[in-house]
């Protein structure tokens, strides 16, 4: 299967690069790697250019945030398989996108998920969040439970069916997608239990100035979606503290390995 992985930028120049090798540096031989640029100021495109002969497709141009930009990588990908790596971020290892492959191809899935970490800005070794997917279920959904947007892998063809990511929210238009594919419809979901991300702390979600304008987009689309929005987003919150505990853990455990 052909996946097509798209990476979003405005003004990134100190991390494109990371993002991009972590992408390149894949042992699977069918990846479409897919940039779109919101007409960045800084340096950020003369490092994608460095690399232009090995991306597949770059757009450049003036856009209204995240989830246009995406939505465009979307509309002209032509892999089977689409999925995202943040300028801020990088896949975790060099045959992610090949056991991604591998497990939806055993599981027959329509939607794939697993772990990631996020890791601090300064230094990427340092771990602040262990994200464990965990099993899925609607039920969890409910809850406020729902898998790490970066680690998701989803048939283009369902995305093209039942909707991109909604552009009128600015912050939250993630969180809608994946309530409505995963609770919505009747996908066939797998979880992979590997990691398949390294985020670095502080991208839109993880800014506390944004906190205020994403809290209130998510009660908007918990309505929308006929859950009870404070429910949701109380265990939500709650289940993010074994996270913090989880990687104090493994960063001791790197100190003494």
């Amino acid at each position: 299967m052909k996946v097509s992985i798209i990476t979003s930028c405005y003004n990134r120049e100190a991390t494109i690069r990371n993002a991009i090798e972590s992408v390149l540096a894949q042992d699977y031989p069918d990846i479409e790697y897919i940039i779109v640029d919101g007409a960045s100021k800084d340096h950020s495109m003369e490092i994608v250019n460095e690399y232009r002969n090995r991306i597949s497709k770059i757009i450049s141009e003036p856009d209204h945030g995240m989830y246009e930009a995406i939505n465009k990588g979307i509309r002209i990908a032509t892999g089977d398989i689409i999925g995202l790596v943040h300028s801020d971020d990088m896949l975790y290892e060099k045959k992610t996108i090949s056991h991604v492959v591998a497990e939806m191809e055993r599981t027959a899935a329509d939607f794939l998920y697993g772990n990631g970490i996020f890791v601090s800005s300064q230094d990427t070794t340092q771990i602040i969040r262990n994200w464990r997917g965990g099993h899925y279920s609607k039920r969890k959904i409910q809850n406020g439970w729902l898998p790490l947007h970066p680690t998701c892998y989803i048939k283009k063809k369902f995305l093209m069916k039942w909707g991109l990511y909604d552009e009128s929210f600015k912050i939250a238009a993630d969180t809608d997608l994946l309530v409505k594919l995963l609770y919505k419809e009747n996908l066939r979901v797998s979880y992979l239990k590997e990691y398949i991300v390294r985020m670095r702390m502080g991208g839109l979600s993880t800014d506390r100035k944004k906190m205020k304008e994403k809290w209130n987009e998510d009660i908007r689309l918990y309505r929308n979606h006929g859950f009870n929005p404070y429910w949701a987003l109380s265990l939500k919150i709650v289940s993010k503290i074994p996270q913090f505990i989880q990687a104090k853990f493994m960063n001791k455990k790197r100190q003494y390995s």
